[in-house]
Formats: structure tokens, C-alpha cells, sequence
């Protein structure tokens, strides 16, 4: 076959690999975020088997834990909102009957009838929840959407954790040729890189929310386990994490007053620059090795592509190819770049 008819079947090939998995995009940021845990997770697994814990049930330990540590956050927070909405809407007259008596409110409800307003929604309040069942059921189709997915991750997880080391052995076979040691020494390095980011990720995640807890306990701001668990979830969306769990913890504080959420804003403030300049350099020293510049690019692209996900896997895939790179096509011109 000529060299142009095999080229053009190249590139026809490639392309059309592309639009296929472009069509099925969501399924494959799905695989590509269930590969990710599962080689992040392998080193917990692997440290559970030193004492002499099967692999199935090291994984099933980890996954144990891991609902627990949902249930245990949703045990603390849904049951103090729930109880939270049911005084504030048992306690809007009072806090109408108590505006009353404030002259500016009183004048602004004689000319614009607030108080009769807020009774009257008030009473409406289970007509109006039943009135938006169209709006319900769309919410409930979003969260069915977002459990499926987390099942689906979850599960594929699982079998990923479960057959990695046959899968690890499995791709390092498939390398023949004169450069079979490199692309093996390259694919190791990259599993390392990857696993090596995600056990720092949960470990910076750790020590956040455990910090959180402590300071939030201290300052006394209240529901102090449920924000601080907030806290070490959200650090593990890269570059942006640490932000949202501070911004819920700032606003929760501000309802106990400004003490507490000026020191509450203060503690956040001063222990994301520790994380950012002490915590995160001595835990990811050798896990990524990425420049701040590759660090938001790779962020940014990943979650245009495919937002949250897509945020949470750019780092790890993006060490992965600076390897492959570094290796196959770098390996000859670094040194001569160097050397002068």
C-alpha cells in the first residue's frame, strides 16, 4: 500500500476514534475520573495488604469507609437544616409582629402592606411547594443524573481497583520493540505520578478539614463538624476548592456574629497561604511537578471540557503527558538545550 494511502487511513482512523468518543464523551469522563481514584487509591490498598488483608478486602474496607464518611455528612447536615427551615417558617410572624414595631418598617407597611404579604406567603408556603411539580421533577432529574454518575464511578472504582495489578501487567506486555524498557520505566512513572497526586490530594483534604474543625471549635462558630467537613471536600477541586470551603464556613460564622466571622475569615485566610506555600509543595513535591502557569491552564481547559470532573482529573493526566513528552519527544533535545 503506498505511504500516502496509509497515512490517509491514519488520520481517517484517528478521527473517526475522536468523533466516536467525543459522541460518548460523559461516559468517558466517567472512566477517565473511576481510573484515576482507582490508581490514587492502589497505595491505601497496598498498605492495607502488608497486614496480610486480601486485595478484595482492602477494597472493600476503603469503599466502607468512604460511605461512612458520606453518611456521616449527611447525618450532620440535613437534619439541622431541616430543623433550621421548620423555625424560621414557624417564626415569621413573630418576626413580623416584632418589625411592627420599628417606625421605618411601620411606615413602609402601611404604604406597601408587607406584613400581609409575608402572612400570606407564609400560608401558602405548602401550596406554592405542591404548585411546582414541574420544577421538582426537573430538580429530581438532575439528581438522579448526579447519583447514577456516582454510582457508576463508585462501581467502576471498584473493578478497577480490584484488577489493577493484572491490568498494570496486562499494558506493560503490550510494549515490544527497541524501546520496550523506556515506554515501560514511562508508563510506571506516569501511574506513579497519577497515584502519588490523588494520596497527596486526600491527604492535603485531610489535614484542611481537620484543621477547620479545630479552629471553628475554638472560635465557636456552630455545626462545626458539618463545615469542616465541607471544608476537606471541597480542597480536593483543585485551585478553587480551598475558596468555596472557606466562603460557606465565613457565611455560616456571620450569623453568630462579627467576632466570629472576622476570625473565622482571618484563620481561613492565613491557613490557605500555609497550605499553599508549606502544606501543598511538601506533599505533591514529587507527586506532579507541574508549573503554576501548567497548573491553572490545565484546570481552566479541563473544566471547559468537562466541568467539575474535568477539573478534578486536568492535573493527573496533565502530569501523565508531561512524562510521555519529557521522554519521547524531549529525550533527545533537553541535553543539547542544556549544555551550553
Amino acid at each position: 500500500m503506498p505511504y500516502v494511502a496509509r497515512v490517509t487511513l491514519t488520520v481517517v482512523f484517528v478521527l473517526a476514534v475522536l468523533a466516536g468518543a467525543w459522541a460518548v464523551r460523559n461516559i468517558v469522563v466517567l472512566i477517565l475520573v473511576s481510573a484515576v481514584l482507582a490508581i490514587g487509591l492502589d497505595r491505601p490498598v497496598r498498605f492495607l495488604q502488608r497486614f496480610r488483608i486480601s486485595r478484595g478486602w482492602a477494597v472493600t474496607l476503603i469503599f466502607l469507609a468512604t460511605l461512612g464518611f458520606l453518611a456521616l455528612f449527611i447525618w450532620l447536615v440535613v437534619p439541622p437544616l431541616v430543623r433550621e427551615v421548620r423555625e424560621l417558617a414557624a417564626n415569621i410572624p413573630d418576626y413580623v409582629r416584632r418589625l411592627g414595631s420599628n417606625k421605618t418598617f411601620a411606615e413602609w407597611d402601611a404604604k406597601y402592606h408587607i406584613s400581609d404579604r409575608l402572612r400570606e406567603i407564609t400560608s401558602k408556603l405548602p401550596s406554592l411547594a405542591s404548585a411546582s411539580f414541574g420544577t421538582i421533577l426537573g430538580i429530581t432529574k438532575s439528581v438522579g443524573s448526579m447519583v447514577f454518575n456516582l454510582l457508576t464511578v463508585g462501581i467502576l472504582t471498584i473493578y478497577f481497583l480490584l484488577s489493577l495489578p493484572k491490568t498494570e501487567r496486562a499494558t506493560a506486555a503490550l510494549f515490544q520493540g527497541e524501546n520496550r524498557l523506556r515506554n515501560i520505566r514511562m508508563f510506571e512513572e506516569s501511574i506513579e505520578r497519577i497515584g502519588g497526586y490523588v494520596s497527596g490530594n486526600i491527604a492535603v483534604s485531610v489535614i484542611a478539614g481537620v484543621g477547620a474543625f479545630i479552629a471553628l471549635t475554638v472560635i465557636g462558630v456552630p455545626f462545626a463538624a458539618a463545615l469542616a467537613m465541607w471544608v476537606a471536600i471541597a480542597d480536593l477541586i483543585p485551585t478553587v476548592g480551598a475558596t468555596l470551603g472557606a466562603v460557606v464556613a465565613v457565611l455560616v460564622a456571620g450569623f453568630s456574629g462579627w467576632f466570629d466571622v472576622t476570625t473565622t475569615l482571618i484563620y481561613f485566610v492565613v491557613y490557605q497561604q500555609i497550605e499553599n506555600y508549606v502544606i501543598v509543595p511538601r506533599v505533591m513535591k514529587k507527586a506532579v511537578d507541574l508549573s503554576p502557569a501548567t497548573v491553572i491552564v490545565s484546570v481552566l481547559v479541563g473544566g471547559t471540557l468537562a466541568g467539575f470532573a474535568g477539573a478534578l482529573i486536568a492535573l493527573p493526566v496533565a502530569a501523565a503527558v508531561k512524562v510521555v513528552m519529557r521522554d519521547v519527544w524531549l529525550a533527545n533535545r533537553l541535553p543539547a538545550v542544556e549544555d551550553p
